[in-house]
């Protein structure tokens, strides 16, 4: 009889255990379906506000509503829904301008690729319109193998070209193919 008692006793604590596990288990639909979606090595960040220095400097602030970096052998940073860069002078005075649809950042390579309706324009109303252009990081140089628009305030004309290469100020501009329909001022050599 003592026998039997302990068999039901165990046999109704393994009951009342494995039903605890079934109902603690339960999940909703919702719950699964989002461990699906959610991808390994990719934080997300929202409304971002990031200041960029070298050597103790501000240099720039980049604001964008949506970023995503991925931890992977080669770590990059992707802005999918635009992004916007305030360049500063020295004095932390805003000298350049830039907005881009969509951009990337190579960590490893210090480069960002702009794409998407690029726009450059500095302090004196310069501007660089673009479909893709790349920014180095290092040299502060901005360059493309693109056709370009550029609009030099001084004179109010336009310069198109395919390629350049230009400082983020603007200021030094190297035209590598410009097209017949672009307006230039040539120095006179014979000063």
């Amino acid at each position: 009889m003592i026998n039997t008692l302990s068999y039901i006793a165990k046999i109704s604590a393994a009951l009342a255990i494995g039903c605890f596990f079934l109902i603690a288990c339960e999940n909703k639909i919702e719950v699964v379906r989002n461990l699906g979606k959610s991808t390994l090595g990719v934080e997300e960040g929202k409304n971002i506000e990031s200041y960029i220095s070298q050597a103790g400097k501000v240099k720039a602030k980049l604001t964008a509503p949506l970023m995503l970096r991925y931890l992977l052998d080669t770590p990059k940073i992707e802005f999918t829904k635009s992004l916007h860069v305030d360049f500063y002078d020295d004095t932390l005075g805003i000298e350049t301008n830039l907005f881009a649809k969509y951009g990337r950042y190579f960590e490893n390579d210090n480069k960002v690729f702009l794409k998407d309706s690029v726009i450059v324009f500095n302090v004196s109303g310069d501007t660089l319109w673009t479909s893709e252009l790349y920014w180095d990081q290092n040299t502060q140089f901005f360059f493309t193998d693109k056709p370009v628009k550029v609009k030099r305030e001084f004179n109010n004309k336009y310069i198109h070209s395919i390629g350049i290469k230009a400082d983020q100020t603007l200021k030094d501009i190297t035209f590598y193919k410009i097209q017949p329909d672009s307006y230039i001022i040539v120095a006179d050599s014979t000063y």
